[in-house]
């Protein structure tokens, strides 16, 4: 009863996570252009280094559309991806610190060239512009303020991970060289 309350709810989230992707994607023309040269491919995004007492997630496969957008492939089953992108998370909590820092976490791709390189392109462009979301349903003002107080809490939340960051850099333990041995009389 639990895994199948487990698995309803990964899949409410995913389909949330695939509709605010391509509000995004749709938004900006030139994402969909250069999706749409992708269409039919397969990637598959994974955790790498994960720490073996932790039940690790399951990797995520999508497959871009004809008209330049995304969809979840919830049961990849043995299809090979043509593009692998590997996060590396051995310390998962100190990587979601950084993430929310702004800091991207190292990152290994297999696949086609072209393909990587366009996903990247969305990566270092693509932005949600929630405040003219917000605008459409709320108004412009209520909109700005939202947006504003958003922005703080973003700010302090970035600032105590950054403060999480500088302690947990601090607390690693660090290579010391053996201590040398006393002279022989």
């Amino acid at each position: 009863m639990l895994e199948a309350m487990k698995a309803l709810a990964e899949r409410s989230v995913m389909e949330r996570v695939v509709l605010l992707v391509n509000h995004v994607i749709s938004a900006e023309p030139q994402a969909m252009e250069r999706l749409r040269a992708h269409a039919s491919r397969t990637i598959r995004i994974e955790v790498v280094g994960w720490p073996a007492m932790l039940r690790a997630p399951s990797p995520l496969s999508f497959r871009i559309t004809p008209p330049g957008l995304v969809e979840w492939i919830e049961e990849p089953g043995p299809i090979t991806p043509d593009l692998r992108v590997g996060v590396a998370v051995s310390n998962p909590a100190l990587a979601l610190a950084r993430l929310v820092v702004g800091e991207r976490p190292a990152i290994s791709v297999d696949g086609d060239a072209t393909f990587a390189s366009d996903v990247n392109w969305l990566i270092e462009n693509l932005r949600w512009d929630m405040q003219d979301d917000l605008a459409r349903i709320v108004g412009a003002a209520p909109a700005r303020a939202i947006a504003r107080f958003g922005s703080a809490v973003a700010k302090a939340l970035r600032e105590g991970a950054k403060k999480l960051d500088a302690f947990a850099r601090r607390a690693e333990p660090r290579d010391v060289p053996p201590a040398a041995e006393p002279p022989r009389r």
